[in-house]
């Protein structure tokens, strides 16, 4: 039976409707102080090999590969094409890297999308990598002058001089990894700006706390029923099997997050390791595929990209991207917080997410900053994270953005539900937000 396509709710992807077949994803490994046993694009390759065998497809029966990193290795140059072909995509299937910061996986979920809804490609491998372990150590620029300095000298003469240049400053190294969370702009860390957050919506430590301690439970409690089935197994070169999402403290407690200290704004401050999001290696794959694909193929069907909105705010207040993001969709299809059934609000900060369900109700809010003259309703709490988040289960930058659309739709299709959306704040002043949507009597999906 031809699915019938209901033209208004296609949104602003417009053309053809963007079906997701399915979804892999990695399991998400807590950064331990020293580079894991995968690269990004070993990651990638892993959920890459495992969606496609879901689906019983050849890897070089896709018409493209686009892929979300942030900051790839010095051999994963155009990381998505260094997957492509170790996936055994074949020369002929061309490949691309897309990049912002936190939601680069979705970025390459839409940019899928859209080349699918212009009739461009039929059937496209898309999601994010990131292996946050293995962000480069740098030389400063001031050692990196000083080497340009000693491979043009001539003689021992004016190497010893140049040796005698020497400071400990030259020494002084460059962490990627931090360095690349701190906005070059306005000077504040991602932590700082989730400060800035809990400061300006009276956001209580402890709130922060109960928040972190409910996103473990949840997950928790996902694992306990076998719901995450999206994840397969890594297997490292040791024969070692990686099978769930190591950052999970079943055990956590209130006490146990309380006798935390504040790391972004010490002494006083109230965002602590428990209540952000851990860092993490990890990686998620969508297929997506357009309707001629679906039907000739006779592929499944998850459900499928209705809409999609970037925004922009001011860098500092960056954890409300989601706010900003998710208003114009909710608009476009005149839908108000109860005709979602399912949220996905990426868990950067217990803070950055409490924050974003307070401006949503603040009639305020929604009147200076989104031109809405009324607050939206509260989101239920019972439909957002419900199975954790990155507080509990890791946030690889790159990746995040896929896996909770993916998740997304794999809790409608468990429910049996119809609309989610996915919504990420990004770094830099932005958010990102995709409308999804499945049909629980199985017309659409």
């Amino acid at each position: 039976m031809t699915r019938q396509t209901n033209a208004k709710n296609i949104g602003r992807l417009g053309g053809r409707a963007v079906y997701v077949v399915d979804g892999a994803r990695t399991p998400f490994l807590k950064v331990r102080g020293r580079p894991s046993a995968f690269h990004a694009s070993d990651l990638a390759l892993a959920a890459g090999r495992a969606l496609l065998n879901r689906v019983g497809l050849a890897p070089d029966s896709i018409d493209q590969l686009v892929l979300g990193c942030v900051s790839s290795g010095p051999d994963e140059a155009n990381i998505a094409r260094v997957v492509a072909l170790r996936l055994g995509c074949g020369d002929r299937v061309p490949a691309w890297t897309v990049q912002r910061n936190c939601a680069s996986g979705m970025q390459a979920l839409e940019s899928a999308a859209l080349d699918i809804a212009a009739g461009r490609s039929q059937l496209v491998l898309a999601g994010g990598t990131e292996a946050m372990s293995h962000h480069p150590v740098m030389l400063n620029e001031l050692m990196v002058a000083w080497l340009g300095t000693w491979n043009q000298a001539a003689g021992i003469g004016a190497r010893g001089r140049a040796l005698l240049q020497l400071r400990p400053a030259h020494f002084r190294l460059v962490v990627a990894l931090l360095r690349g969370l701190t906005d070059p702009v306005v000077g504040l860390s991602m932590g700082q700006t989730a400060e800035e957050l809990a400061e300006r919506f009276a956001i209580a430590r402890a709130d922060m706390d109960a928040y972190a301690l409910r996103s473990h439970q949840r997950l928790a409690h996902a694992v306990a029923q076998d719901w995450l089935d999206e994840i397969e197994p890594l297997y490292d070169s040791d024969g070692m099997v990686f099978e769930h999402d190591d950052g999970l403290r079943p055990d956590s407690s209130i006490e146990a997050l309380g006798r935390l200290r504040p790391v972004f704004d010490r002494p006083v401050g109230r965002v602590t390791a428990g209540n952000s999001a851990q860092v993490s290696d990890g990686a998620a794959m969508l297929l997506l595929a357009s309707e001629e694909a679906v039907e000739r193929l006779a592929l499944p069907v998850l459900g499928r990209i209705v809409d999609s909105q970037w925004a922009g705010l001011d860098p500092a207040q960056m954890g409300l991207g989601p706010v900003h993001a998710m208003a114009p969709i909710m608009q476009r299809h005149a839908l108000d917080s109860d005709d979602i059934d399912v949220w996905e609000i990426n868990e950067a900060f217990a803070a950055q997410v409490m924050a974003c369900t307070a401006a949503w109700t603040s009639t305020k809010y929604c009147r200076d900053n989104l031109q809405r003259e009324h607050a939206f309703a509260p989101i239920p709490d019972d439909r957002l994270n419900i199975d954790g988040g990155g507080i509990s289960l890791g946030h690889p930058v790159g990746a995040s953005g896929a896996r909770i659309t993916l998740h997304a739709l794999k809790i409608m299709q468990r429910e049996g539900w119809r609309r989610g959306i996915a919504s990420l704040c990004i770094g830099g002043g932005q958010g990102g937000a995709l409308l999804l949507e499945r049909d629980p009597t199985g017309d659409l999906a």
